[in-house]
């Protein structure tokens, strides 16, 4: 790269950068003295950005700049171009080499949990679980993760009664008073958890991926034979399943995440 052109573009990019942060728009002045550059270069560099339409002026001079169409047109080319089960399979690889456990990611469709990546766990014994197979998500750590960020009236409509919470074991969730009182507790902590819920042999905790947007998307789970399951071992699973989805979060441009 030039050497003089160099600095003009990172200049750039710092102007651009100003705006990730929440505002309602930046004059030059406060440009100039955020970024402790010369006035007269901050309005040559926000004229060239508002030229291409990555700025645009919102107010008569002197101008206050948001961000432009343009911008918002690299973010949705940016986003079409992630992979959420390729993004989530590399860090579910990471995770399951820290616990040698059964690592997963799960959408939800409707009452149900849908996997889209398994990683499998080292151990002789494990758990079997296909990619694209679905489970009712009440019965899943993953799956109540993203039920738990549904609005109310959305709950209401999936979960009219209890007849909507079929059980898969004896420890299945089967109410939606029960329901409601687990989401509320997921919700509040950011991590969910299953006890033998849709196998009376699982244990499993999960925690939330977030899009750009702030969406909950997706859950990254652990989940583990019972007989390998403790305090301990749940207390060091809520740490990395948080860890894992953080990160995929961040890959998917959430700002929450970082």
């Amino acid at each position: 790269m030039n050497r003089t052109t160099a600095p003009a573009l990172r200049r750039g990019l710092d102007i651009l950068e100003l705006f990730l942060e929440p505002n309602n728009g930046l004059r030059v002045p406060e440009i100039t003295e955020r970024l402790g550059i010369p006035r007269a270069s901050a309005h040559e560099l926000v004229g060239a950005l508002a030229d291409r339409g990555y700025l645009q002026a919102v107010s008569e001079p002197p101008s206050r700049y948001v961000l432009g169409v343009r911008a918002f047109r690299l973010g949705g080319a940016y986003e079409r171009g992630l992979d959420l089960a390729a993004l989530g399979r590399e860090s579910a690889r990471k995770i399951a080499a820290e616990c040698g456990e059964t690592v997963q990611i799960v959408v939800r469709e409707g009452r149900f949990a849908v996997f889209i990546v398994r990683i499998d766990s080292t151990h002789s014994i494990r758990l079997v679980s296909d990619v694209g197979s679905s489970l009712p998500a009440h019965c899943t750590a993953g799956g109540k993760m993203l039920l738990s960020a549904l609005p109310p009236k959305e709950l209401d409509a999936l979960f009219p009664d209890d007849a909507a919470l079929p059980a898969m074991t004896a420890q299945s969730i089967n109410s939606r008073e029960r329901l409601l009182v687990e989401l509320a507790t997921a919700r509040e902590r950011g991590w969910s958890e299953e006890n033998s819920e849709s196998n009376e042999n699982v244990a499993c905790v999960a925690a939330p991926i977030f899009d750009r947007a702030g969406s909950c998307v997706a859950a990254m789970s652990i989940s583990t034979p019972t007989l390998r399951w403790g305090e301990k071992q749940r207390e060091d699973y809520v740490k990395l399943v948080v860890k894992g989805a953080r990160e995929i979060s961040t890959n998917l441009g959430s700002l929450s995440a970082r």
